[in-house]
């Protein structure tokens, strides 16, 4: 059977939210995302996802897809085995654009071991443990907030993302809630870039007081203030985590060299799948921890992440809960439990997902 590429489609994958997903930089009222699918001669397909977030990455849907369809004429008849030359050439191709890489690449794997008949997590190691994702309460009024986390709970979740970042009176009051309705339930705080040096440590200080003590706290100053993050990490009681300022290997590398934080978030989107492996090597060789997380995805691209994870078996935090955003109906994962269970193992080829293009 044939490893060489025939065919190349794209393809909407979107879907409506269950709320709007709504954080200190933006919010999504829907999942709008792109579906490619490769095939190779045998008739072999992989599936790969393009999640675009603009308002974070600056990339477009419209560009995606654009790429994506130039891509087409360079992937078509080629090996897909020879994965690795593929990857390099795309990041020189779309060095502004991962969102396509990661869709390519995704899809690439899922083909390579559909066809071998191997599980995604097989090609990263030799065993894939369970993961237990955390689950966002998105910034909303305070009755939202209690409404979602009392939800979430019963549910059987335990770890909570707080979303935090835009008025800081009330993000005081949404986490005091949580904390309130969860019992002893582990709080993660994210400000995606929407607080200062000195308003989080503050913010820190007056939650230290209430009896608050979160597990983590994720990107609270913009992505550019390395100063600003160093500082909070150096002076906090909380663990750091870098998000948007970790948006590429070359940010890794930074991160790790100046010892800008403890904890680096790792995403599919923000630099593909073999960038992220390597950042994933490179940071825990360091002693840095590790989050995986994602932006606005479908189970297709949020189970490749989980297989990833599972396999290497060094994600101290797991944040790959967006499928449970989607209306139910529009989004399938039998590795997925209700309480957010992740359990690659039983996955017999390749990604396992089979996408519900609507």
């Amino acid at each position: 059977m044939s490893d060489v590429i025939k065919k190349i489609s794209i393809a909407r994958l979107s879907a409506p939210l269950i709320q709007p997903f709504r954080t200190a930089l933006g919010e999504h009222h829907a999942m709008e995302n792109i579906l490619l699918t490769l095939e190779l001669q045998g008739g072999t397909k992989g599936y790969g996802e393009a999640a675009v977030a603009t308002h974070i990455t600056g990339e477009t849907l419209a560009e995606t897809k654009k790429n994506l369809r130039l891509c087409q004429d360079f992937l078509i008849g080629r090996e897909a085995a020879d994965y690795l030359r593929i990857s390099s050439e795309l990041h020189e191709r779309l060095p502004d654009n991962k969102a396509a890489v990661a869709a390519v690449e995704m899809a690439l794997l899922d083909a390579l071991t559909r066809r071998c008949r191997m599980p995604l997590w097989k090609f990263f190691g030799p065993r894939a443990k369970r993961l237990v994702t955390d689950i966002t309460i998105v910034i909303a009024d305070l009755a939202e907030t209690e409404n979602a986390v009392k939800r979430f709970y019963r549910q059987g979740f335990r770890t909570f993302k707080v979303k935090i970042g835009r008025d800081q009176d009330l993000d005081f009051k949404r986490v005091l809630a949580v904390q309130k309705w969860t019992r002893k339930a582990k709080i993660i705080l994210d400000a995606n870039q929407g607080y200062t040096a000195e308003e989080t440590l503050k913010f820190l200080k007056r939650l230290e007081r209430s009896g608050v003590r979160p597990i983590l706290l994720e990107q609270p100053v913009p992505k550019k203030d390395w100063e600003g993050l160093k500082k909070v990490s150096r002076l906090a009681k909380v663990p750091v985590c870098a998000d948007e300022s970790v948006a590429s290997l070359a940010d890794a590398v930074r991160a790790i060299k100046e010892k800008a934080v403890p904890v680096i978030n790792i995403k599919l989107m923000k630099c593909g799948i073999f960038h992220a492996y390597t950042i994933a090597v490179l940071a825990r060789s360091a002693g840095i921890k590790l989050m995986i997380g994602g932006m606005m995805e479908s189970s297709l691209a949020m189970t490749a992440a989980a297989h990833l994870a599972a396999s290497l078996g060094c994600f101290d935090y797991i944040d790959l809960d967006t499928p449970f955003f989607i209306r139910r109906g529009f989004d399938q994962n039998p590795y997925l439990s209700s309480r957010g269970v992740y359990n690659v193992a039983k996955v017999k080829a390749g990604i396992g997902i089979k996408p519900i293009k609507i």
